[in-house]
């Protein structure tokens, strides 16, 4: 077990995934500079209750399965602020939350994948790439827009990162993603949920189209 800054924050970061900050409070521009001196990173959890506000009311209670975060870019925005991107690398657990700094300290270890059968997550990973290719297809259909050619990742388990990454779902169910215990059942879920989302978004689009091409009236 190690200890590690934690950022309590409404999203959820994956492995090898980015995140774009805007630091602003005193208790993390602390933390992020002593990141960087540190050459240190820093843990992202979601917030299953609290404010990301200081002071602003009800405790912070994260999720117990987070990811760590190196920085990777800083750019100085005045008064001591900053924008940081960072970038996701391993899976941790949280045993204890410790006060002994200005900003949230947890007592962690590191929380890796379980080992799933080869052919059966290289199924899963292939059945995935299907996935994410229809959903961005969609996705420029509704957004009106040319997708620049996306390199999928070959590995399954990056695979699976990228695509919860890239879906637009409940943060809930994306620690859930996060949480999973064995590299099978993470690429198992992500595919479950796309089933699941797909055919609402293409529902959704084709009323909007209906709509779009409905006569205009002024009765």
């Amino acid at each position: 077990m190690y200890k590690l800054p934690l950022f309590p924050l409404n999203t959820v970061l994956f492995p090898g995934m980015p995140l774009t900050l805007h630091i602003f409070e005193e208790r993390y521009k602390q933390m992020i500079h002593e990141c960087i001196e540190g050459d240190q990173s820093f843990g992202v959890v979601l917030l299953k209750s609290g404010s990301e506000v200081l002071n602003a009311g009800a405790p912070v209670v994260p999720y117990e399965i987070g990811c760590t975060a190196q920085i990777a870019q800083v750019q100085p925005a005045g008064q001591g602020r900053m924008n940081i991107v960072a970038l996701g690398q391993e899976r941790f657990r949280i045993f204890d939350l410790q006060e002994d700094r200005p900003y949230m300290v947890g007592l962690v270890e590191p929380y890796p994948l379980q080992n799933s059968d080869t052919d059966q997550l290289h199924y899963a990973g292939a059945h995935l790439q299907i996935q994410i290719m229809r959903y961005l297809s969609m996705l420029e259909a509704m957004e009106d827009v040319q997708l620049e050619d996306i390199h999928l990742p070959d590995d399954p388990v990056s695979l699976a990162y990228f695509a919860a990454f890239l879906m637009k779902v409940e943060s809930a169910e994306k620690q859930a993603i996060l949480s999973a215990e064995a590299a099978l059942d993470l690429v198992t879920r992500v595919n479950a949920l796309y089933r699941k989302e797909i055919p609402l978004q293409e529902m959704i689009f084709r009323q909007m189209k209906r709509q779009s091409a409905a006569p205009f009236s002024l009765n």
